[in-house]
């Protein structure tokens, strides 16, 4: 299971969120200093990749493409990116700046065929598709719109499509340290054509051997980390990858 190490972007400083909600940012400069700095030390302590999400631009405001260009081109890893990239030209953008593959939300459930589009020209493994979810459903736009689809509903269409890489994170329990939705992700992880990243709710590395042990693809860890519940060197020490 491969453990990345999240850095969540508002105004050029990482920040931690509690549910998505903007007014709970919480900025870690003080502990971690710049993104740049933050990403060079999840490389030093074994990160093999880095989780990126832009929240200003998922929340329809400016966007961090020049934080993103840097961090990329001083940490040399794979760099997966999300957070309002609602057009193909958004996509190129984030590719041009470095980075591997694109988280895709919204656009995803727009347009479709953006997918296909973004996968002919950076690769195959190029897209991540997002399944935000709360209470049954996937949330889409900055976690602010409710779409019709399931969780498992959303796998069958973006398996049928060809998508291989999904993220799917627990709305209601991101950033609350309080252990991940291990019943959605164990019917996830059912899907053969599926890769299942986790994300929302790692709050111990005992969080992390539970994920192990239900066959998720990899694990997104964010406010953990940052509030030192663990170390990123610990956790791969025990995990793996």
């Amino acid at each position: 299971m491969h453990l990345i190490p999240a850095i969540d972007l508002m105004d050029g400083q990482i920040v931690r969120l509690t549910r998505g909600e903007a007014k709970t940012a919480k900025t870690y400069r003080d502990k971690f200093g710049t993104p740049v700095q933050a990403a060079e030390r999840w490389r030093n302590e074994g990160a093999g990749k880095i989780h990126i999400i832009d929240l200003d631009a998922a929340f329809g405001n400016k966007n961090n493409h020049a934080v993103i260009a840097e961090v990329t081109k001083t940490v040399k890893l794979p760099i997966q990116v999300g957070g309002g990239i609602r057009s193909y030209e958004t996509a190129e953008q984030l590719f041009k700046t470095g980075i591997t593959q694109v988280i895709l939300g919204s656009l995803a459930f727009s347009d479709p065929s953006a997918i296909t589009r973004i996968k002919n020209k950076f690769g195959s493994d190029s897209v991540i598709v997002a399944l935000d979810n709360k209470e049954g459903k996937i949330m889409v736009e900055g976690w602010k719109t409710k779409t019709a689809l399931t969780v498992h509903e959303a796998l069958e269409k973006y398996t049928e499509l060809g998508v291989s890489q999904f993220l799917i994170t627990s709305i209601a329990r991101d950033g609350m340290l309080s252990g991940p939705d291990l019943e959605t992700l164990q019917q996830a992880v059912g899907f053969s054509d599926a890769k299942i990243i986790a994300a929302g709710g790692i709050g111990n590395i005992s969080d992390l051997v539970s994920l192990n042990n239900v066959g998720v693809e990899g694990a997104v860890i964010g406010k953990a980390l940052y509030e030192g519940r663990f170390t990123l060197k610990e956790a791969l020490e025990q995990i793996g990858e």
